[in-house]
């Protein structure tokens, strides 16, 4: 069938089980009187293990509650009478318990439940309850089996028979599973077939194994006997299975079809399939186990006929042909239902079934024959029709409808409930139900009531569903809405009406925008360890939430950090080839979902080549040939092949030759006497491939080599010896064992002959040659096998010696201010005494024209390669206005000659170079100060500076320049505002211009924000701090210094007179203060004796002022200075009791500062 064809068979099906779901049948509720309906039970072949307790399902609901028993084997079987038999409660499943010491298998046999109440009894299917078994292999021994090489062989099984049949595997000894391949098969009885006998099977035995329910056994092993012949003829195909021409074989409908063909010949023959009429079911076949096995999933009428295996070889073919037939077990066509009827109501149940062979119809009633049943005149039977007319309250019952054939029966329930009821509603009320817009969608209002209400549904206050159009009203109370609309949207009332009454439930309809993807995935290429996007964009109702899922190869794709899902775009990070795939982005509402697809395709470097072949061998090439990798969707571009050989570098894999990605056999070009080994890789534009696997070895024979030395040439290492050297062979040159080098030199242009040397060094040394003199060189390579071939004739030369003459009439003939030309006349080529090499000139800088400038007298030299009988060359780079010297040698490639005479010349004057230093400096907010120093080359009598400013950071234009003449070194202009910046450039000027400039901008902080911070700075709070901290301090300071100068104090009146002034006391009893112990105020305490201490005191002579001077205890001051002219007044102890001048109207108190006043410090603290 096309596929198109299957996909409207498909969507047919689909909606035949959503009508299916609306034309359910009508249930009687359980609050109401019914008669009993099956609700649960086992399945037919009920097949159970005898370790645990067999469950026997019979479940029934009904009003009254139904009875349930059981009959067995077609006989009444009553539970309670058996103690490992138990029935549960409110149901009729029965519990077997096998307890040990009991045969599980006397409770096998044919069940059947029977669920009773008041109005009839429903009956289950017969359930055959059986006991898996795990029966014994008997052991036995088996003899070798002898047989011929190239016959066939089919070993046995015959597993003993059990429930459920064995799964049949083949072990060899090894314990390890038969691998079957085109020769070696398991049948479908379990036997081995052998369609040849070779020696290889000899090396092992063959056991069968049968897995059962609940062990494994094993059969004795079989052990072959192989009778080898010289030559094992080839045969026609014969079918080992099935046997002969022709075969048959009956499949039941939607079962699976099995057909295997095996064959003997040799060789061992290919299998081919064909059916007779019409092609093979391609959709649903597969070919299996080297096509000797057709698999079909599922077996319809069409693919019934006559299927043909036909197996060939080079020695023929022979054909086998098996007919098949497709039979059906029973399935209804037309299934009996439940009728609810009232009084002298008229009803029919129809039991229809199909079948191959066609189904024979019985019915029952109540589990009875309706033949054996007294008689109902109410009833009639007309084949698979049940008719009742006029029924009666009596006539309640449940009838049982069996349709059988000899491959199975079917057995339905249809209860008749005789009753009376008012409608009412079923379902839940109110529901929801939303649908996507042009969607199919049913409004379900299941109801019940007898007699049979009608039932109507409205809309807006207007009947749907009789009128036909995209609504269709079903008898059960459903109302189908076809391809709903944006106005199809609202509440819908179903309404059910019966004599008794009527009842009526609510559904809203909501339609949604249906899901579509706006932007789908698109393929992509990657190539591995890159990152791919899909992008995946839809559209959607809003009121409905979306999931975004994808897939890959149909299965769910699980989130990591490798694959993200982001917004829009499913992101694949570092993409592997397993990555590789189709990928569904899957886009799901609660009412539908849309998919769209893409492919990402992995690009990567190929796999290496396998299978590598040596073959076509000779001397000097073989022809290799390999099997090309999977490219991984880049084509391959190239092939490289490598070597490897294992006596001179061994390990070593080295380039060979690379040819066309189009070619995988190619003739490798070999060297004599490697035993080579041979490797390829495949390059497309993504990289290389890993290497392949080496090949096998292939050894060349030997040969004289073919090549010669390179690089031959002759260096004089001294006056009198001349080295000969060369680079050797490569290792593929060789040819051969033991290589060495014949070496031949002669002088040239004489009539020597050659002479020569063998040696395995790569060099030679000829001693007690002339100076520099000419040789002929050749060299030639040798091995076991003989002489290679001469290299071309090379002119080497012995040793250099040191130049014997120097260069004179060395002049100058022009100068400039940085370059001078030179000439000279060459010395001899013969007192060169080797190969000129240059003539190199050593010149430095003697002083400058400026008397007081001081130089460096580095010298420098500079070399001429030049011929010719009035050489000459330029020096560069001299430095202006200065006085130069200079001489010149002549060298060959060892030494230099004698010095010529050394020559004076001068440079004539250049510009200047920069200013020393350029320095610009802002000492006021509106001026720029400007200073600098000549340049450390004036090159030249400088006459004067050029500066040159403009504005950078305005808006005003022009550039303004000043000449200066050389002894002025500084400047300072004014800004027109402070904002302003300038950028300066100085250069100092000769008579021949200007020289190179000094570019300096004026300084950051005349900037705006600087000048603000400036004109601001006086309001700044830390600012006013500072002020007032550095005004308190020298206040403090100016007090100090004060009573420094005062140099004194009150002196305290003695309280005896005749007691004589202590000359050292500094103070008195009364602890008035001296002030000249401020002098000491690091050095004597701050608290005053006690007048015990001072007695105890010793005499000081004198005390370290704090300027470091020394003074004298006593005072020397003068008291003039602290009277009025000089009147000062004493007590009579000579004690002064003036008061300062000015300071007399103060409280005499105040001057005597008492004992407070012993400690210096206390007078700072007090103005403090």
């Amino acid at each position: 069938m096309p596929s198109s064809c299957w996909m409207v068979a498909m969507a047919k099906l689909l909606l035949l089980l959503l009508l299916s779901r609306g034309l359910y049948a009508i249930e009687i509720p359980l609050d109401l009187k019914q008669p009993p309906t099956i609700t649960k039970q086992s399945v037919k072949d009920h097949i159970v293990d005898p370790r645990d307790s067999a469950v026997v399902e019979c479940e029934a609901k009904g009003n009254p509650m139904p009875v349930f028993s059981w009959r067995r084997n077609g006989k009444f079987f009553n539970p309670g009478r058996d103690p490992r038999v138990s029935m549960r409660r409110r149901s009729g499943t029965l519990d077997i318990a096998f307890y040990s010491g009991l045969d599980p298998e006397d409770y096998e046999g044919e069940y059947q439940c029977f669920a009773t109440n008041d109005f009839g009894s429903a009956v289950s299917n017969k359930i055959l309850l059986r006991v898996s078994k795990s029966p014994v292999w008997p052991k036995e021994f088996l003899e070798p089996v002898a047989v011929n090489q190239g016959l066939p062989l089919v070993l046995p099984c015959d597993p003993p028979p059990s429930v459920p049949p064995p799964h049949i595997f083949w072990m060899n000894s090894s314990m390890m599973p038969i691998v079957e391949d085109r020769r070696l098969t398991v049948g479908l009885n379990g036997d081995l077939y052998f369609s040849s006998i070779t020696v290889n099977d000899t090396r092992t035995t063959y056991s069968c194994n049968a897995r059962f329910a609940q062990t494994i056994q094993q059969k004795s092993p079989y052990t072959i006997k192989v009778l080898t012949t010289r030559l094992v003829a080839e045969s026609v195909p014969s079918f080992l299975f099935p046997k002969g021409t022709a075969s048959s074989k009956v499949v039941l409908r939607g079962k699976p079809l099995i057909l295997m063909c095996i064959a003997a010949g040799v060789p061992t023959p290919t299998i081919t399939w064909s059916k007779k009429v019409g092609d093979l079911p391609r959709r649903k076949l597969r070919l299996e186990n080297f096509n000797k096995t057709l698999r079909i999933t599922s077996m319809s009428d069409d693919n019934a006929g006559d299927y043909i295996c036909t197996a060939s070889n080079r020695m023929g073919a022979t054909s086998h042909t098996i007919t098949v037939r497709v039979q059906a077990t029973p399935y209804w066509a037309n299934k009996p239902e439940n009728l609810v009827l009232t009084s002298e109501d008229n009803g029919k149940l129809i039991c229809r079934a199909n079948g191959i062979p066609k189904p024979t119809i019985q019915w029952l009633v109540n589990g009875e024959p309706v033949d054996s049943v007294p008689p109902n005149p109410r009833r009639q039977v007309a084949g698979d029709t049940l008719i009742l007319r006029s029924v009666q309250i009596g006539d309640s019952a449940v009838y049982q409808c069996n349709a059988s054939n000899e491959h199975g029966y079917l057995l339905a329930n249809a209860f008749i409930s005789i009753q009376e009821a008012a409608p009412r509603m079923l379902g839940p009320r109110n529901q929801l139900v939303k649908v996507m817009e042009n969607n199919r969608t049913f409004l379900y209002c299941p109801f019940f009531g007898s007699p049979l209400p009608e039932l109507r549904w409205f809309k807006d206050g207007q009947i749907v569903g009789r009128d036909g159009g995209h609504y269709k009203a079903y008898t059960n109370g459903t109302l189908e809405v076809r391809h709903a609309r944006l106005d199809d949207q609202g509440t819908y009332t179903c309404v059910a009406n019966n004599r008794l009454g009527k009842a009526e439930n609510q559904a809203r309809l909501e339609v949604k925008e249906p899901t579509r993807i706006t932007r789908p995935p698109e393929h992509l290429r990657a190539i591995r360890g890159s990152t791919a996007r899909f992008e995946c964009r839809a559209k959607h109702d809003p009121t409905l939430p979306i999931t975004v899922t994808w897939k890959r190869n149909g299965r769910l794709l699980v989130l990591g950090w490798r694959l993200q899902k982001e917004d829009d775009f499913l992101a694949i990070s570092s993409v592997r080839r397993e990555d590789e795939g189709n990928y569904t982005c899957t886009v799901r509402t609660e009412l539908d979902r849309a998919s769209a697809s893409a492919r990402l395709v992995v690009l990567d470097r190929p796999d290496p080549p396998t299978d590598l072949e040596l073959s076509d061998p000779t001397e000097r090439s073989i022809r290799i040939t390999w099997t090309p990798g999977n490219d991984n969707h880049s084509p391959t571009k190239e092939y490289l092949v490598q070597y490897e050989e294992d006596y001179w570098e061994p390990g070593r894999w080295k380039n060979l030759s690379s040819y066309p990605g189009n070619l995988n056999s190619v003739i490798l070009p070999l060297s004599p006497f490697i035993n080579y080994q041979f490797r390829v890789y495949a390059i497309n534009a993504i990289g290389w491939s890993k290497p392949s696997r080496p090949s096998q070895r292939y050894q060349t024979s030997g040969a004289a080599p073919d090549a010669v030395p390179g690089n031959i040439r002759g260096v004089g290492t001294w006056k009198t010896r001349m080295e000969i050297r060369w680079e050797p062979l490569e290792d593929t040159q060789r040819n051969g064992p033991h290589l060495r080098y014949i070496v031949w030199w002669r002088r040239r242009d004489s009539r020597e002959e050659w002479k020569n040397i063998t040696t395995y060094w790569l060099r030679h040394i000829i001693y007690d040659t002339d100076t520099f003199t000419p040789y002929e060189i050749k060299v030639q390579a040798v091995n076991d096998f003989g002489l290679g071939p001469e290299s071309n004739v090379v002119i080497g030369y012995s040793g250099e010696d040191r130049p014997i003459a120097a260069p004179t009439n060395l002049r100058v003939s022009k100068t400039d201010s940085t370059k001078a030309t030179v000439h000279w006349t060459p010395v001899p080529s013969k007192t060169i005494m080797g190969l000129l090499k240059e003539y190199k000139v050593y010149y430095w800088r003697e002083s400058s024209q400026l008397k007081w400038l001081s130089v460096s007298r580095e010298k420098k030299s500079k070399g001429f390669n030049v011929t010719g009988p009035q050489p000459w060359g330029v020096l560069t780079g001299l430095v202006p206005y200065s006085n130069y010297k200079m001489h010149m040698v002549v060298a060959n490639s060892r030494y230099e000659g004698p010095a010529s005479s050394t020559v004076e010349f001068q440079t004539k004057e250049g510009v200047p170079a920069p200013p020393r230093f350029f320095r610009i400096q802002q000492r006021h907010m509106d001026t720029l100060y400007l200073d600098w120093d000549r340049p450390a080359e004036p090159n030249g009598i400088l006459t004067g500076y050029t500066l040159k400013y403009q504005v950078v950071n305005g808006t005003r234009g022009g550039r303004t320049q000043l000449d200066f003449p050389p002894n002025t070194t500084y400047y300072s202009m004014n800004r027109p505002d402070r904002y302003t910046r300038y950028r300066f450039s100085l250069a100092a000027r000769t008579q021949v211009g200007v020289g190179e400039a000094a570019v300096e901008d004026s300084p950051l902080f005349t900037n705006e924000a600087y000048t603000r911070e400036q004109v601001d700075i006086a309001t700044q709070g830390w600012f006013i701090g500072v002020m007032c901290a550095i005004a308190l301090l020298v206040v403090i300071l100016l007090i100090v210094c004060f009573i420094k100068k005062s140099r004194g104090g009150k002196y305290p009146v003695r309280d005896k007179k005749d007691l004589p002034l202590d000359p050292v006391d500094q103070k008195d009893q009364d602890g008035s203060f001296d002030y000249r112990s401020f002098e000491r105020i690091n050095r004597v305490p701050t608290l005053p004796y006690s007048k015990r201490d001072e007695d105890n005191k010793p005499l000081q002579g004198s005390q370290m002022s704090l300027d470091g001077m020394v003074k004298m205890q006593e005072s020397d001051d003068s008291l003039v200075d602290y009277g009025e002219g000089g009147d000062g007044q004493f007590n009579e102890d000579g004690s002064f009791i003036g008061q300062y001048a000015g300071r007399k109207d103060r409280d005499e108190n105040e001057g005597n500062l008492g004992s407070e006043a012993t400690s210096p410090v206390s007078p700072l603290y007090s103005l403090a």
